[in-house]
């Protein structure tokens, strides 16, 4: 156990312990970046002289920075250890996107020779040369402009070298970010009967439906709880969300963890549509049978869509899942249309975001109350509701016309 004295009887100062244990010393301190660490000696006079180096290389460290000098990622770790309002699921993404796509590049540049055109050309190379997609640009974008904007404000530069560049590349490699396009009302049918029929794939129906029921979030359908759900009433209570990221401690494993919605529009309250509550009533009487679910995330279980392990799904495995059923159904259904002599009605590839924004198109082309749109998305701004989910196809718009057309007695 630690003590202010060390078994010599010397007394120790601030930050520094002694186990009486095996004898070691310890100190324990703060780095610049808000950051506990500890050092360790066998005697205390080699404790001391390593505090004395560590005083020495964090006013470097500090001189450095001020000079300009320290490259982009000290600048990277000193911006996001300001960050402490940031969600664990939203540092843990700013992370991964600056491991992965700068610190080893465009990270070890000095933060002082940092120029306009550096940025253009590092843009340029990862759309042109890496392959990356203009969406993928933009969440670097995301994390690179705010970490310069914090050296403007410390006075290190003048000017922030990231601005304007994500714009001109997004620009020059055809303007606006790839769309995420709603299935149709016929790809939905199409989509969900071959599930439905399909007897290696019909496991997934009662959790697609309940997707396509719901247009909740992916973290929130798989973090869904029998305790979340009323079915005397038919609502379903948002209230959490499971996220999947690596673990700060580097050691490449991947786990869950229980976060609150995206935003606090997002903790809600959902009527089941009918086919909600009938997949729901099915699964309930399916788990009495079979077992409910017993893993464990931060205290939470019981939760309703499981994989074959008994775990929870992971969204990569439902993307992965979604991209078989559709490539099975499209290879099933290029043959039978030729047996039939008919058109194939084809399945695009999609991602499980896509039910949420299928469920959205659904909704706006049937609701025209803009709010109560939003109260089910959970949506904090309705601005998002109507700019993002509230598409127009022609299909749609022709039947708009029509109805128009039939309610307007004045032609």
């Amino acid at each position: 156990m630690a003590c202010r004295k060390d078994g010599k009887g010397r007394v120790l100062r601030k930050g520094e312990h002694y186990r009486k244990t095996d004898g070691r010393y310890s100190y324990i301190y703060t780095d610049p970046l808000g950051k506990k660490r500890t050092i360790y000696a066998k005697s205390l006079v080699t404790l001391r002289q390593k505090e004395d180096e560590l005083v020495r290389d964090q006013m470097d460290g500090l001189n450095v920075y001020v000079a300009g000098s320290a490259d982009v990622n000290f600048l990277f770790d000193r911006y996001i250890s300001t960050k402490t309002e940031l969600r664990s699921t939203t540092k843990a993404n700013y992370l991964y996107t600056w491991d992965h796509f700068i610190r080893d590049t465009f990270g070890k540049k000095k933060i002082k020779d940092v120029k306009y055109s550096d940025v253009l050309f590092f843009y340029t190379d990862l759309i042109t040369n890496k392959g990356l997609q203009v969406n993928t640009l933009e969440s670097i974008n995301t994390v690179l402009r705010p970490t310069f904007e914090l050296a403007v404000r410390d006075d290190i530069i003048r000017r922030n070298p990231v601005d304007g560049a994500y714009a001109e590349v997004k620009k020059r490699n055809g303007g606006a970010r790839k769309s995420r396009r709603a299935l149709t009302v016929e790809q939905q049918r199409e989509f969900i009967d071959y599930v439905a029929k399909n007897p290696f794939f019909f496991h997934w129906y009662p959790f697609f439906v309940f997707l396509l029921g719901t247009g909740c979030r992916i973290g929130e359908a798989i973090g869904i709880r029998w305790d979340d759900v009323d079915m005397k009433k038919r609502t379903i209570n948002i209230n959490h969300s499971l996220t999947y990221y690596t673990r700060s401690d580097n050691s490449f494993k991947c786990e869950f963890r229980v976060s609150e919605p995206k935003t606090e529009a997002g903790i809600r309250t959902i009527p089941m549509m009918g086919p909600v509550y009938e997949v729901l009533k099915s699964e309930y009487q399916r788990q009495q049978e079979e077992g409910f679910c017993v893993a464990e995330v931060d205290g939470m279980t019981n939760f309703i869509f499981t994989n074959r392990f008994g775990n929870p799904h992971n969204p990569q495995a439902v993307n992965r899942a979604i991209k078989r059923i559709v490539d099975t159904h499209n290879a099933e259904e290029e043959v039978e249309a030729k047996k039939k002599k008919r058109e194939p009605i084809m399945l695009p590839r999609f991602s499980c975001h896509i039910f949420r924004h299928t469920f959205a198109s659904r909704f706006c082309e049937n609701e025209t109350n803009v709010k109560v749109i939003q109260e089910v998305m959970g949506h904090a701004d309705v601005s998002t509701t109507m700019n993002i989910y509230a598409e127009a196809n022609p299909e749609v718009t022709r039947e708009a016309l029509e109805k128009l057309a039939k309610n307007m007695d004045v032609f």
